[in-house]
């Protein structure tokens, strides 16, 4: 099996979010979940003073731009490359250009996949994140995101959460 890279894509500035979106959209009708692992707008905190106040604010990285981990064939290039408010891949001609380790350190996006002693159907406690403290059973477990869905209590009711490897421990 082919492997899987980031990728840059040229999107219309401002709809960086809509083609986020768009393209999960489109994974999930067209199962490609195995294909396109990720999409990822990056986003920094910045301090910014209006009024005399000090106000921390996400702001993007790279204003119309949109990194995605897929696997590069026909029919991912073609769904990403025909979703709404994409202008095409960054690299020469119509040949996108995976980025390099070097070229992701910087982003704070970790390549490293975590290896994990549990599996569907355990029960596990959330480490960190707003589900602290959480205890859950895991449903789903996504190796490509590393993330698993446990569903946690919300109000007398179950509701699927999808939490990190990194933030669960097997109880």
């Amino acid at each position: 099996m082919a492997e899987a890279n980031w990728y840059v894509v040229h999107t219309y500035s401002g709809y960086e979010n809509k083609v986020k979106a768009n393209i999960e959209k489109t994974i999930e009708n067209r199962h490609l979940e195995d294909q396109i692992l990720e999409v990822r707008v990056p986003m920094q905190d910045v301090v910014e003073m209006k009024n005399g106040a000090k106000k921390q604010v996400q702001k993007k990285m790279f204003p119309g731009y949109v990194l995605i981990n897929m696997i590069m064939n026909d029919d991912t290039w073609y769904v990403v490359r025909n979703t709404r408010g994409v202008t095409g891949f960054v690299g020469p001609g119509s040949k996108p250009v995976p980025l390099t380790e070097a070229e992701m350190r910087p982003l704070g996006i970790n390549e490293a996949n975590v290896v994990v002693d549990f599996a569907e159907g355990d029960s596990v406690v959330v480490t960190g994140g707003v589900w602290k403290d959480t205890i859950g059973m895991i449903q789903t477990m996504n190796q490509g995101k590393q993330m698993v869905t446990i569903n946690v209590d919300l109000f007398g009711r179950e509701t699927p959460v999808e939490i990190s490897f990194t933030d669960i421990k097997k109880m």
